[in-house]
């Protein structure tokens, strides 16, 4: 190809290449999830939207098109679909393939290298180990190590890349392109239960700046960063979790990718800042992608680059141009992808049509965030009864659960609906979506306050008697709706939230929780109660307050074995939505917005508040719904 005409180039700038210039493509994808290919397996049929079978597809011509491309995944690509936990199953037919599919298909595409997220710690380290054995690309992760400061095994805190770019004058210049990796630090917590002390992190910005001296003595040129991390906060604070902003603000970081939290960028759900613009797509003014989750997007960026002449040699980036591509409905799969992730698909397919267990009566996840749920029962339902002959007499047992599919980034399509009549494998995989272990805790009546105040940041503030207001802050994910069986009580979203949607405290003296009770009686402070919870939940994941309590011993129980003894215990399940929470009435009746399934007005509408009526359509295949509370 000749590079010097941009239309071969395909981009929306003119970007000039002469003998001193030339373009780089960057390709990124994130948190793929082993979402390989466009299937549904929680409700198994094909989904048009999601897979890196069709980000392939996308992704192909755009490189032929490009004289010099460099392709990086993010990270999170071996757990987050029932295909990824049927292949990390010892004695499945899909554990006995080959490399893993997600491997065999990023060996396919032909990935120059990939960083570590925090899902590829889930199955333990002899399991990761494994997986990135049978890798052709680098694994880079510089902030996650062995205990000790070993590097895990198949892993480098980076590498540098020599690549040959083609000039505008058709030459060839050597480029040596160093590849930095990050992922949050609190893996050590959130996977603490199957990585013991075996795994030491440090802070992504401290990392970075430890090895960034050594990346260039190295003779890295151009130092792109695979941040396993969210655009969050730009002010730095140690072990933050969403470190991407100032990761870029240091000096040696020319590009950064981004993830973790399944956004797009660049744009509009971004706020621009000193240090953030979604428009550009940078980040204190670098370039910046980042590709949302599950294949839906892929992200590119294409770096105009420009080789010094003289004695300083080197090369500088004179200008770029950043975009999240959608995958689009009618892209076809890839066939190479479609062939390597075939056999493991295949057995999955045979996994989750397993006959589990009967249901007299649907469980859907509609109205899971405004209303008492009859999925969540069971869930508490099945933890219980797991747990409770394994703990001494004399605390009352709740369970602490969370709607895992409610809408939000996953679209119109990302809710729970499981029919009535026989139940396959696939149920249980919908409702625990993740390998988590039980974990029981004793903690108080103040502990349990404090828990649900964190739960409560799900809702905006409301006005009493403004018109139709939002329920429902924007960025904040329904998986953090913890809502806790055994006790009832009312959310006052009149009053401020304690915590801001990602967990961190903004008010501590914040009160949304009334009424708290247990069997009709005031909890006080001091009480004291078991509460069986995730094994994440119990490491503070979603920033819940788990460090007030105390862990009981109750060996390691699967969260989705748990549930499957309950589907096994019972010849026909019926489903019931104990009666646990409900929006405390405001001094004046105010109607507020919530959006949700259009699917929904399928079944009768629930009772909601003081009553719930339909609007219409909203966007992208959502219903608007007004409830007055």
């Amino acid at each position: 190809m000749d590079n010097r005409k941009e239309s071969a180039l395909i981009l929306t700038r003119p970007f000039t290449p002469t003998a001193t210039r030339t373009v780089l493509r960057v390709f990124e994808t994130t948190d793929l999830h082993t979402h390989l290919l466009g299937y549904d397996y929680y409700a198994d049929r094909p989904d048009a939207t999601t897979g890196l079978a069709r980000t392939a597809s996308l992704l192909r011509p755009l490189r032929r098109a490009a004289a010099n491309s460099l392709l990086f995944d993010n990270g999170d690509f071996l757990q987050g679909s029932p295909l990824a936990d049927i292949a990390a199953e010892a004695g499945t037919a899909a554990a006995a393939i080959a490399p893993h599919p997600a491997i065999a298909a990023m060996n396919a595409l032909g990935y120059d290298a990939a960083t570590l997220g925090n899902h590829e710690f889930n199955y333990g380290l002899d399991v990761l180990a494994r997986c990135l054995a049978d890798a052709t690309f680098p694994i880079v992760s510089a902030n996650v190590r062995s205990r000790g400061g070993a590097p895990l095994a198949g892993v480098t805190p980076w590498v540098v890349l020599e690549r040959r770019l083609t000039m505008g004058d058709g030459r060839r210049r050597r480029l040596r392109v160093g590849v930095i990796g990050f992922a949050p630090p609190q893996i050590t917590r959130w996977d603490s239960h199957v990585l013991g002390d075996a795994v030491e992190t440090e802070d992504i910005v401290a990392s970075a700046r430890a090895e960034l001296h050594r990346l260039k003595a190295a003779g890295a040129e151009l130092v792109i960063a695979l941040c396993h991390a969210g655009i969050g906060s730009s002010a730095h604070a140690p072990g933050m979790e969403n470190a991407a902003v100032p990761l870029a603000a240091l000096e040696g970081i020319d590009v950064v990718l981004a993830g973790h939290v399944h956004r797009v960028f660049p744009g509009p759900h971004f706020v621009p800042d000193a240090a953030v613009d979604p428009a550009a797509g940078t980040l204190h003014g670098k370039p910046a992608v980042m590709a949302g989750a599950n294949g839906s997007h892929l992200g590119r960026i294409d770096l105009l680059l420009e080789r010094r002449q003289g004695g300083s040699g080197g090369w500088r980036i004179l200008s770029h141009e950043a975009a999240a591509e959608p995958i689009g409905g009618a892209a076809a799969e890839d066939p190479a992808i479609v062939a390597a992730a075939r056999p493991a698909h295949l057995a999955a397919l045979d996994a989750l049509r397993r006959p589990v267990g009967h249901l007299d009566a649907p469980l859907r996840s509609h109205w899971a965030l405004v209303a008492p749920d009859a999925a969540l029962t069971l869930l508490a339902d099945a933890q219980r009864a797991a747990v409770a002959p394994l703990l001494p007499p004399g605390l009352p047992l709740l369970a602490a659960v969370a709607p895992l599919r409610t809408g939000g980034l996953g679209g119109a399509g990302n809710f729970l609906d499981i029919p009535a009549g026989p139940v396959a494998y696939r149920a249980a995989a919908a409702l625990c979506l993740y390998p988590d272990t039980l974990t029981v805790l004793e903690i108080t009546g103040a502990g349990l306050a404090a828990w649900l105040e964190r739960a409560a940041a799900l809702f905006c503030t409301i006005r009493p008697g403004a018109p139709r207001q939002p329920l429902i802050q924007g960025d904040a994910p329904g998986f953090n709706f913890d809502v806790i069986h055994g006790l009832t009580y009312e959310i006052d979203v009149s009053a401020p939230p304690r915590h801001a949607p990602d967990g961190h405290l903004v008010a501590p003296g914040a009160r949304r929780v009334r009424g708290l009770a247990h069997a009709g009686r005031p909890v006080a402070p001091a009480d004291r109660f078991a509460l069986v919870t995730t094994s994440f939940r119990a490491t503070g994941g979603g920033g819940f307050p788990a460090e007030t309590a105390r862990p009981l011993r109750v060996g390691a129980i699967a969260a989705r074995t748990a549930l499957l003894d309950a589907f096994a215990a019972a010849d026909r399940l019926v489903p019931r939505a104990e009666p646990v929470w409900r929006f405390a009435p405001l001094a004046q009746p105010t109607e507020v917005l919530f959006e949700t399934a259009a699917a929904a007005l399928a079944a009768p509408l629930p009772r909601v508040a003081r009553g719930l009526r339909h609007l219409g359509p909203g966007e992208s295949g959502f219903a608007r719904f007004a409830i007055t509370i």
